[in-house]
């Protein structure tokens, strides 16, 4: 009888106390079957990947688009205005590359990083005005008149280094959604392998491993426990590769620690295109506000520097945090091709609860 009690957070003295008359168990035990459903916890323990997957689809792409419009517009007030008389929210490549390889994880259920080149390769191919960097451009070329592989193709770059941009970063997010179960170091290693048919310097592969870590980190959390940024942090740093990013983990939970305004933050970490710069404000953009989409995507964007990739990383984290349902409905709807990329994230959720 005692432990059916506890059920309902008494203890057989505390009733007794109050003068209830004891019922038979079998009353009892009959009204905590009907009072479980409805028990908040119980809620609470429910996860939906298609929700998560989703928000961090939607969140990426928005965080792109909306990125993008703050170079026009950097001011909050003045991007907010700019959403709102923007019919259509277009995204860049930043999105086109995520979806691409989603839409590989969908079909071949792994990261083949040639499969992978070449699906990139078959997108810039389709929309060359998407925005795309030099460095794709280059690995694109390399492979069209030298017939040689992406990877090969990468390795070039910068004089034979490999490029540590946030260009492998910033698409990655798929990959933490799809292998979010497997153990971090073998999540960490898919992503670098998803990050070498473009960036081949450690520091741009450490940096796609640990957004794709963070993206996998956030899928199984419960939005309705504490949630804990230092605790994220130091799960990120467990897996960290470079001396690099390592040391700039360790200044973002400096920051996080002393609660930092952004533009302390933004002036600390960095705002550019290298990964150590935009990753570890994204990062800063979530975890100084992890419970609203919409003020940890304007914080990553209304900073200045490589606005629409901190804002597509950010968004991706946001989104898969919070769920589907914590990004605002009309960004929604004025998004690119928005009932696309939520098809794409509902049959990417489908095939990792499959595999």
């Amino acid at each position: 009888m005692s432990s059916i009690l506890h059920i309902h957070g008494r203890t057989p003295q505390g009733v007794r106390g109050r003068g209830v008359p004891l019922r038979p168990p079998q009353s009892l035990a009959r009204s905590a079957a009907r009072r479980a459903p409805q028990m908040p916890e119980r809620r609470a323990m429910t996860i939906d990947l298609h929700a998560k997957f989703q928000g961090a689809l939607i969140g990426a792409a928005l965080g792109d688009a909306i990125g993008e419009q703050a170079f026009n517009a950097p001011e909050r007030e003045a991007l907010l205005m700019r959403i709102e008389e923007t019919e259509l929210l277009r995204y860049t490549d930043d999105t086109v590359m995520t979806l691409a390889l989603a839409e590989l994880l969908i079909q071949a259920g792994e990261v083949d990083p040639q499969l992978l080149g070449s699906t990139l390769h078959a997108h810039y191919r389709e929309e060359p005005w998407r925005g795309y960097g030099p460095g794709p451009r280059e690995i694109f070329t390399l492979v069209e008149e030298e017939g040689i592989g992406y990877r090969e193709a990468a390795q070039r770059l910068h004089g034979g280094e490999g490029s540590f941009g946030n260009g492998a970063a910033m698409r990655v997010a798929p990959v933490g959604l799809y292998f979010h179960a497997l153990p971090p170091e073998a999540l960490c290693a898919k992503a670098r392998e998803s990050a070498a048919v473009t960036h081949t310097h450690p520091v741009g592969m450490d940096g796609a491993a640990l957004q794709a870590l963070a993206v996998a980190t956030t899928v199984p959390i419960n939005v309705h426990r504490p949630f804990s940024p230092q605790a994220f942090l130091a799960r990120l740093l467990e897996q960290a590769t470079t001396s690099t990013m390592k040391q700039r983990l360790q200044r973002l939970a400096e920051l996080l620690d002393a609660h930092a305004p952004p533009e302390e933050a933004a002036s600390a970490l960095g705002l550019g295109i290298a990964v150590q710069e935009s990753l570890p404000f994204a990062l800063y953009s979530f975890l100084s506000h992890p419970h609203t989409f919409m003020e940890c995507l304007l914080c990553a964007v209304t900073h200045g520097g490589d606005r629409d990739t901190m804002g597509a990383m950010a968004g991706a984290l946001s989104g898969a945090y919070l769920g589907i349902e914590a990004v605002p409905d009309d960004w929604r709807r004025r998004l690119e091709n928005n009932q696309h990329i939520e098809t794409v994230a509902r049959e990417l959720a489908a095939r990792a609860a499959a595999s």
